[in-house]
């Protein structure tokens, strides 16, 4: 069986290369950087390649929030594009994958406030980020069914691990300089998933088919995060910002078109927003650690 891996050079991508590697099984990757098997941009050509067993793809654009809209379209040019032209090329390789594996996420049932939300949730996301990823995955399934080839798409939140991307990146990298405040006390408890639990899952998962959630189950508090991050640089805990201080700096955000605080950022900090991962481990023996035991590891 040999895998083709993109978005290799990314957080999440090359602890599933490890993984990967580690079992032995023998896997190519795609993407524009010079280290890679298949060298190519998918949102500007169609590559040629060889035929796969497994096809995991991970490539994709996240992690800014679009001021232009170029960049609101990138989205699009990048994780709707970008899958439509990877398909293209397996159909154009001589024999289709058994499987295609697609990391999605959360964000496609665009909620900013839940508790265990599950996949059958309406898909409201109306974020370029969210869109981008409902029309691949809308695609994907039905590429999937046209062509007899298995479709996993993996839901994911906050992924957790060392030097993270993302929001939980820059908390743990704000914490020990002292550049950060606690809102409201840091109760809102969010959804998270260790990468390496998700890289497991994916390599011993060849089989299946679906859609799933998945999260670490514990779904942390930001002060328990705050918590263990000063535990771990052995620095004293944030300060606490009051709520009602938060939602006015928030409000007078909204009117400041470059300001990093507004209201939407405020909420995101202060309401709970968890995912329930139940079907993930009914169906494909999920069995994920804590974030707040492993997030160091």
């Amino acid at each position: 069986m040999c895998v083709l891996l993109t978005g290799y050079s990314g957080f999440l991508g090359k602890i599933i290369f490890e993984q990967l590697k580690s079992t032995s099984i023998p896997v190519q990757t795609l993407g524009k950087g010079k280290e890679v098997d298949f060298q190519a941009d998918l949102s500007e050509s169609i590559p040629e390649l060889p035929p796969f067993d497994r096809v995991i793809h991970v490539a994709g654009k996240a992690h800014i929030y679009p001021k232009t809209e170029a960049e609101k379209q990138g989205f699009f040019t990048v994780n709707e594009k970008g899958t439509i032209h990877l398909c293209q090329a397996l159909e154009k390789s001589g024999a289709l994958p058994k499987q295609f594996v697609f990391i999605s996420t959360v964000a496609v049932y665009g909620r900013e406030f839940g508790i265990r939300i599950t996949e059958e949730e309406p898909l409201l996301g109306d974020t370029p980020y969210a869109l981008s990823k409902i029309r691949a995955e809308e695609f994907l399934q039905a590429w999937g069914k046209q062509h007899g080839v298995k479709i996993l798409i993996l839901r994911l939140p906050l992924i957790a691990g060392p030097n993270p991307p993302g929001n939980l990146g820059k908390m743990m990298q704000a914490i020990p300089k002292g550049r950060y405040l606690s809102i409201g006390g840091g109760k809102a408890r969010k959804s998270m998933v260790l990468a390496s639990d998700v890289a497991e899952l994916i390599v011993k998962s060849e089989e299946a088919e679906g859609i799933y959630n998945l999260t670490d189950g514990i779904h942390p508090s930001f002060r328990e995060l705050e918590e263990l991050i000063c535990r771990h640089y052995q620095v004293a805990l944030p300060k606490i910002l009051p709520l009602g201080v938060a939602k006015v700096l928030g409000r007078v955000g909204d009117f400041l078109p470059f300001s990093p605080v507004n209201s939407s950022t405020i909420d995101k900090m202060t309401l709970d927003l968890t995912f329930d991962d139940s079907k993930a481990r009914r169906e494909l023996g999920w069995r994920p650690r804590s974030v707040l035991d492993h997030l160091f590891e």
